[in-house]
């Protein structure tokens, strides 16, 4: 247990921007609990942390924690309803989830505030009296195993296991964490063991109260939320067990001086190294792999970064302390190659160890650590309110292993400089001890052995450190050197005064060239800004070769920017380009203080930009290898992608994208960049701790770089060169079908996107819509995943594309084809027109009531304002005032209206409804897709054979993008 005694108050150090309470309690049973007080709060929220995960896992049972997991949200002794407790929580505006790690398992959820109280008791029960039934043991062993099969071809999953295949096999490291069919059921059956016996005999041995701490987020006073918990939770058993964490070391002297040659299923080539070190939780003050993290990890000019990008060998590099337990852990080093870093991996894995001998003959430094401790300090103080469910979970994550006062803070602050703590970690970091792990295609056929999980290719060969010694002499120098100070760290924190505080952003500025909306914080106090400007650009996506040339260019500017960004994302201003199918979006937030000063920046790159061939190469080599990287995508991800190619307007294939790629050369770009920025028009928002003053002074600036001077880069672009964003208006009645087979024929999970278009934008038919997903989703994913068990990925949600509404279902699986999950979502449907009707007045009213809760409930940061309000300027809608609306609309709506919604636009052959069914079919459905199509003589479907005829014979859906002539600017004070 973490110290602290039970009958005094304990300090909890805090933000200083954080208004919130808090206090230490421990139960009767032993349970050590901190509630937290907030009474602005909208959701309420709570996390149960268990310190049990796979470690601890029984050998022939791989995979129990996390299924012990599963296991838990099914029903209790008190709520004996199978899934009554994901139900209440859903319906009532919430979320719940947990997750497995080698050492926790953490349990969570949030709700609305109102329904905070039954909705703690259902959560307790998790721990109190759990019904683990054998009929929920064999369904959920199958979701278990579902879960495994999608994560079997993701290169992560993949090579994290092989890292612990190679280490020692008594060692927990060791372990296979998610387990599946055979672990769980065919392997213990053959040996004559229950696995639901020995799932209660886990939960017996390892959930105990006195183990366990628990974070309790309420909108009462503190002395309420105590009384609360207390008469919940103290039910909770306390068998007196004891916490035994792993302690030894995963790796012996065979583990370490290896290099591990590994075949991905993706494109690419990546290189690990990987140092056994003392974790950063023994010494959390000092934190030395947080010093040595910043150093190594470091983009700016001199890094080891900046060396290898030069030489055009890597195009990403983070560093900082990776995996393990909490008394063990390792240094990882990892670097995403170019073919040119591949081929020069020894260069590469010498400089790492050069820059590593440069920090040793340096030494720990001083105003190194000050500077990185005062940044940490800064964002703590001024760190954004985050959702209270995420909270909740960091905070019971931290319990058991920092005192009261850190709970929050855990390792976040370093504030102790030890030279000799820092210096002995880094005395780790040595060709004796590295463990290289080297990933590559170019690897295939070349390998001598195979992970017995995921099936990995691999070899592995002992490396001396006189080799790698011989690698770093005939390395490039590079003019490695350590950073110099951050120009970008604030200085000024003071808030500025807002005269006229405004609910809603206002047209601050209008002209030929842009739009400038604006809107002060009046809400949250903070030192903070967010600035965004989306470049219209006619020239972006008129072809496959504009919409590719358009990304490199975006992807151009990043890749210039780095290193002098870098020291401004480290002092807690970040900025962002992407682009989209009308051009591209420039977002600068963080720290107000110096933000104009990286915006500028910014906008010089983009009026002076200049085509450097060699990053060019390196740019178009990354976007090749994404390209053939697609068809190892999810299939539900490939479903949605043939989605956005069925429906958008502006919507080029992978295909055609890819192929002109290939044939694009430098002078392509020089030609394409005066033509991208020839026209274009401003649409900018910019909020927070910025004055109306400096705002205007700002897109003045912008404005004057492009369109000033005596050859301006741009013009003002025609009435008609506005471009809008527009889907095709599927037809009232039909049901349009699209199949595929999967494009990585080694995956066997086939999925179904099946889309129901409902409606433009409308506040009446948006909140039916809203208000028919919250009670819809979790009856659709206990009847198809826990229930039918169709697949681990299942959901029902809402969508909403060029502003046009819809529904959309997602399910993947691997034992059922996308015909036959067509089949029982048109059945499930059915089974909901039933429970629609049944629906009392009452239930139905707690659900209008729970879906206006959600609506009203407020913005916790900036930045959720600003994306609220963003959100509305580039869908083209500008309703900022429709929470307000959709409020009203909802009051007036009743059960007759929901149900005639249902029956005019989602049942099974609704007269409005207008589906689109995307299927992909996996390797293991392979005989299902060619066994025939879509039957002619079925009713009201169509097979779309040919997707672009398809989309150019369908009228489209209107935009709400237009001119806004009427649009006024509004006369604002200057701050």
């Amino acid at each position: 247990m973490a110290v602290g005694r039970v009958d005094e108050p304990v300090e909890i150090f805090k933000a200083r921007s954080d208004k919130r309470e808090y206090r230490r309690i421990v139960l009767q049973n032993s349970l050590e609990v901190l509630l937290i007080s907030d009474p602005e709060t909208d959701k309420c929220a709570a996390s149960m942390d268990v310190p049990v995960g796979y470690y601890s896992d029984p050998k022939g049972l791989e995979g129990l924690a996390h299924f012990l997991e599963h296991m838990l949200f099914y029903a209790s002794e008190k709520y004996p309803v199978e899934n009554s407790y994901s139900k209440y929580i859903t319906q009532h505006g919430g979320s719940t989830n947990a997750y497995t790690s080698p050492e926790h398992t953490n349990f969570y959820f949030d709700i609305n505030a109102d329904c905070f109280e039954e909705a703690l008791d259902r959560f307790a029960q998790f721990f109190v009296k759990p019904l683990m039934s054998p009929d929920a043991t064999t369904r959920e062993i199958k979701a278990v195993d579902s879960e495994n099969q999608n994560n079997l071809l993701s290169d992560g999953h993949r090579i994290y296991q092989l890292q612990k295949h190679l280490s020692s096999k008594d060692h927990p490291f060791h372990k296979f964490g998610t387990g599946n069919w055979d672990t769980l059921e065919v392997q213990p059956k053959a040996r004559g063991v229950n696995t639901r016996e020995e799932l209660l005999k886990f939960y017996e041995e390892n959930y105990s109260a006195n183990l366990m701490h628990l974070v309790v987020y309420a909108k009462d006073c503190l002395d309420k939320a105590q009384t609360l918990v207390q008469s919940i939770f103290q039910e909770v058993p306390n068998t007196n067990r004891s916490y035994s964490p792993v302690t030894d070391q995963p790796c012996t002297s065979e583990h370490l001086q290896i290099l591990v040659r590994a075949v991905p299923i993706k494109q690419g080539h990546r290189l690990r190294l990987l140092w056994p070190i003392i974790p950063d939780l023994t010494y959390y003050k000092e934190a030395p792999s947080n010093y040595l993290s910043h150093l190594i990890g470091h983009e700016g000019e001199g890094s080891l970064f900046y060396i290898l990008k030069k030489l055009a060998w890597a195009t990403s590099l983070w560093a900082g302390e990776s995996s393990g337990g909490h008394h063990f852990s390792f240094f990882e080093v990892y670097i995403s190659l170019t073919d040119a870093g591949h081929d020069h991996f020894e260069d590469v894995v010498g400089l790492v160890f050069k820059y590593i001998g440069l920090l040793r003959q340096a030494g720990a430094c001083k105003w190194i650590y000050d500077e990185l401790s005062a940044l940490s300090e800064t964002n703590f103080h001024y760190q954004d309110k985050g959702s209270p469910i995420g909270y909740v979970v960091y905070v019971a994550s931290n319990m058991q292993f920092y005192p009261p006062i850190d709970w929050l803070v855990g390792s976040s602050l370093p504030s102790r400089f030890s030279p000799e703590i820092i210096e002995a970690v880094l005395n780790d970091l040595t060709p004796q001890n590295v463990r290289i792990i080297w990933v590559s295609t170019k690897f295939e056929g070349n390998t001598d052995s195979t992970e017995p999980w995921y099936g990995t290719a691999y070899s592995v060969e002992k490396i001396t450190s006189s080799t790698i010694e011989q690698w770093m002499e005939k390395a490039p120098d590079g003019n490695l050197h350590l950073p110099v100070p951050n120009m970008f760290i604030p200085t000024d924190l003071s808030i500025k005064t807002v005269s006229n505080k405004r609910n809603f952003p206002v047209l601050l500025r209008k002209s030929p060239h842009s739009r400038l909306w604006y809107k002060p914080d009046t809400l949250f106090s903070m030192p903070k800004g967010h600035c965004i400007i989306y470049f219209t650009c006619p020239q972006s996506k008129s072809s496959p070769e504009s919409a590719v040339l358009t990304s490199i260019f975006v992807s151009l500017l990043k890749d210039y920017l780095n290193e002098y960004a870098y020291d401004a994302e480290l002092a807690g201003l970040n900025y962002w380009i992407s682009a989209d199918c009308s051009g591209f979006e420039v977002t600068v937030s963080g720290y107000n203080h110096k933000m104009r000063i990286l915006l500028e920046k910014v906008i010089d790159k983009i009026t002076n930009f200049k085509v450097e061939p060699d990053r060019f190469v390196v740019i178009k080599e990354l976007y090749s290898k994404q390209y053939q990287n697609i068809k190892f995508q999810q299939p539900y991800e490939q479903a949605l992608y043939y989605y956005s190619l069925i429906l958008r307007e502006h919507s080029w294939s992978w295909d055609d994208e890819r192929e002109v790629l290939t044939n694009l050369e430098v002078d392509d770009l020089v030609k394409f960049y005066p033509l991208l920025l020839s026209r274009t028009f401003l649409e900018c928002y910019i909020a927070g701790n910025i004055d109306s003053k400096e705002a205007v002074s700002m897109i003045q600036h912008v404005e004057d770089a492009l369109f000033k001077g005596t050859k301006p880069l741009s013009r003002a672009l025609f009435a008609s060169e506005h471009l809008s964003s527009r889907i095709i208006n599927l037809e009232e009645s039909m049901n349009y079908v699209y199949a595929a087979e999967g494009l990585n024929s080694c995956d066997e999970n086939s999925a179904l996107v099946h889309y129901i278009q409902v409606h433009p934008d409308e506040y009446i038919e948006n909140v039916k819509l809203q208000l028919f997903v919250l009670i819809a989703k979790q009856p659709a994913f206990d009847q198809l995943r826990s229930v039918e068990q169709l697949g681990y990925i299942t959901s029902l949600s809402r969508t909403s594309d060029a502003s046009v509404r819809g529904l959309q279902l997602i399910v993947q699986s691997s034992v059922k084809d996308p015909r036959y999950i067509e089949s029982r979502f048109q059945a499930f449907l059915k089974l909901l027109e039933t429970q629609l009707l049944d629906m009392s007045d009452d239930e139905f009213k707690k659900k209008i009531n729970a879906l206006i809760d959600i609506k009203l409930e407020k913005f916790k940061s900036l930045s959720e304002e600003t994306n609220f309000f963003w959100w509305e300027m580039s869908a083209g809608t500008y309703r900022f005032d429709r929470i307000e609306n959709e409020v009203a609309a909802l009051k007036q709506i009743t059960k007759t209206d929901l149900i005639d919604f249902f029956n005019e636009y989602v049942n099974a052959g609704a007269p409005k409804r207008k589906s689109l069914s995307l299927q992909v079919f996996g390797s293991s459905h392979s005989s299902e897709f060619k066994s025939g199509k879509v039957d002619p003589a079925e009713p009201n479907v169509i097979q779309i054979e040919d997707i672009y005829s398809f989309r150019r014979s369908r009228p489209l859906h209107h935009s709400f993008k237009g001119d806004l002539v009427h649009l006024k600017p509004h006369d604002v004070d200057h701050q």
